[in-house]
């Protein structure tokens, strides 16, 4: 009896110190420790050809093998093994994307931030079958403004985006102020897509997290463009680098060693009013940012991943990687340079977002996996809308884990933030929007005039595991006087 409770006091003791491991354990960092020895790939731009006055643009989603310097990995992608091309528009063009499914599964192709139709927004409503195309078709309606596309199926966006199933959407337009910006792509003009992955003893990757995650895997190995330890010789003196959060759950914040100062020109739907100075900007899941660096001739300059979210609670600084910091890319400056074309003082008109004439004001609480205590359903639509008005919308975590709100179809500007203006990098367009614990922001949200009283859009969640376990909405835009009718349809039980 006595050997038994010795045992029984060893193994308690065992699990004590392997608990006191584990939550005293040092964050992750890889600051310091990258070789940056591969050069960064640029994702092509995508081939496209002219038809009865569309630009048409032609993908295909197929699995296949990427070697990342692991043996041969699984992976996913679009006219590729991983990731897919740049479709590059013009604001104004009418284009066309025909989108074959090649995979074993349903897929959808949501272009993330775009303002088009809800038939042609890739949600879950309109799945691409196996071996089926789907032909979508707009006009491009927006200004310029950095975007991405990724699948939306129901149930599988975790899966489908961590194996690789996503690509950059950039819109261009003629506003003269901006012509001067860096824009030659792939030159001084740089997409970075970065996401954390995990590879197993067999090179695949991880998809199982943590048990104490709850925002499902978090990798302790960055890709950018699908590179590991990626360096990018450059030879003007202003580069911008279109960051890309397109990591499942995992926050960064990007800065540069020796805390070198960069300018932000552009979030989340466009231009800022003017450039806004920084050292550092924080991006959650889906959140985009174009941000312009000044290079010194012959310099070696890291971009980093400081902690993001040292000051939140102690679940997420230890467990949802808010104290965790990586190198991310070395930007390797030629000893001469091209001098660049000094940055405007203005970017675009941006007035102040006006909250006359408001049609609706509703609030949203995330909470775990319900948004105002309620799950997806396919078959309930949430709210209507009516094309060409304006709501206001507050929306509000009180839950300890991190949570992203992201609206589909749509764009709203940041009113405030606990009472108080937003910083100026929330002050332009989004789509896409971070919400820390106990954060109440109010957002004016403008419906674009894309009536539709059969397909929803979605406003969910952008953590995708969240997304894939219900925490989404759905909502109608109809046209003026048709709200009654579709509520007579289709019942709204939301906000």
């Amino acid at each position: 009896m006595r050997r038994g409770l010795l045992t029984g006091w060893l193994v308690l003791a065992l699990i004590a110190g392997g608990c006191v491991w584990y939550l005293d354990r040092p964050p992750l960092s890889t600051v310091g420790a990258v070789a940056f020895d591969r050069e960064l790939a640029i994702p092509p731009l995508a081939p496209s050809r002219v038809e009865n006055g569309f630009r048409v643009f032609d993908l295909r989603a197929d699995s296949g093998v990427t070697d990342f310097g692991h043996g041969e990995t699984r992976t996913a992608g679009y006219n590729g093994s991983y990731l897919g091309p740049t479709l590059r528009v013009r604001s104004g063009e009418k284009i066309r994307v025909r989108v074959r499914n090649d995979l074993d599964q349903d897929s959808t192709v949501h272009w993330h931030g775009a303002i088009l139709p809800a038939a042609v927004d890739g949600g879950p409503h309109r799945p691409i079958r196996p071996g089926r195309t789907a032909d979508m078709r707009w006009t491009v309606d927006q200004p310029a403004a950095t975007l991405w596309y990724h699948p939306h199926p129901d149930g599988h966006t975790e899966e489908q985006v961590l194996r690789g199933l996503a690509g950059m959407f950039l819109i261009d337009d003629d506003d003269p102020r901006t012509a001067a910006l860096p824009h030659e792509y792939g030159v001084d003009d740089l997409p970075v897509i970065v996401q954390d992955r995990r590879f197993g003893w067999d090179g695949q990757f991880g998809t199982r997290p943590d048990f104490s995650s709850d925002v499902g895997v978090l990798g302790d190995t960055l890709l950018v463009n699908g590179t590991i330890g990626p360096y990018r010789e450059v030879r003007t003196s202003l580069v911008r680098l279109r960051l890309l959060n397109g990591s499942n759950g995992r926050q960064y914040d990007f800065g540069f060693a020796g805390d070198r100062g960069f300018h932000v020109i552009s979030t989340d739907g466009g231009m800022l009013a003017a450039p806004v100075p920084r050292t550092g900007i924080r991006l959650a899941p889906g959140e985009r940012a174009d941000i312009v660096v000044p290079m010194r001739p012959g310099e070696r300059l890291v971009l980093r991943s400081r902690s993001p979210a040292p000051d939140e609670n102690i679940l997420v600084r230890r467990f949802e990687g808010g104290m965790d910091s990586f190198d991310v890319l070395e930007l390797r400056a030629a000893a001469t340079l091209t001098p660049s074309t000094p940055l405007p003082a203005v970017l675009s008109d941006l007035p102040p977002p006006d909250t006359s004439k408001v049609a609706h004001e509703r609030s949203f609480e995330f909470y775990q996996r319900t948004i105002n205590d309620k799950n997806m359903d396919m078959h309930r639509v949430d709210l209507i809308a009516t094309a060409g008005t304006r709501e206001i919308w507050t929306v509000h975590s009180t839950h300890l884990m991190p949570h992203v709100f992201h609206l589909h179809g749509q764009r709203f500007r940041v009113l405030d933030v606990d009472g108080e203006p937003p910083p100026p990098e929330l002050s332009g367009w989004k789509d896409t929007l971070n919400l820390p614990m106990d954060v109440r922001f109010r957002l004016l949200v403008t419906f674009a005039g894309n009536a539709d009283e059969n397909t929803p859009y979605m406003y969910h969640c952008h953590v995708l595991r969240h997304e894939d376990e219900g925490m989404m909405g759905q909502f109608l835009v109809v046209g003026p006087g048709r709200e009654k009718f579709a509520a007579t349809r289709h019942h709204p039980g939301g906000p």
